[in-house]
């Protein structure tokens, strides 16, 4: 698994997701990219799962954005509607997180689509470490989105043996 985080502050949204791939008890890469702009670099999405799984539902994400002309809440719909009726959709093994200004979505396989209270969200093994992390740094400190991502990150690291130091970030405006 993985760990990415996104945070809303200020006007701005940070994602950021570690670099570690594993397959059974061994680490086959540190530096991987599992956050990236899409839609013309309008939309931050991140994936937690299997890598192939992320990236296919990644360019699907990104085409229900061109069909839905950047509409993000009603292209993560549509794709949650594909992915939990589509016989070969189904069997994806993969988690996206994605935002833009205006909203914070998580969406699964099972049809979810999900908006959180706060402006904080992860997914992934290391994800409720990093969450919680965030909010408390969200609450109780004045960092930037970038800070709190950065931290929240580097936390869940120490926790989870799915997720490394390897840290990339992508940011809105």
């Amino acid at each position: 698994m993985t760990t990415i985080i996104a945070v809303k502050r200020d006007g701005v949204v940070v994602m950021g997701g570690d670099g570690q791939v594993t397959l059974g008890p061994s680490v086959l890469k540190h530096g991987a990219k599992k956050v990236r702009k899409i839609y013309n670099g309008s939309v931050l999405v991140g994936f937690a799962g299997s890598a192939a799984d992320g990236l296919a539902l990644m360019e699907r994400l990104e085409g229900k954005l061109e069909e839905f002309r950047g509409n993000l809440l009603r292209a993560s719909v549509e794709l949650a509607k594909e992915w939990r009726t589509d016989r070969a959709l189904r069997r994806l093994d993969a988690m996206l997180l994605c935002a833009n200004l205006e909203h914070l979505l998580v969406i699964s396989g099972t049809g979810d689509v999900m908006e959180p209270d706060e402006p904080i969200m992860a997914i992934g093994s290391g994800g409720d470490y990093a969450r919680a992390c965030a909010l408390a740094l969200y609450k109780h400190t004045n960092l930037s989105a970038e800070e709190i991502v950065k931290e929240s990150l580097s936390i869940a690291a120490k926790i989870c043996i799915y997720t490394n130091e390897s840290f990339h970030l992508e940011r809105l405006p």
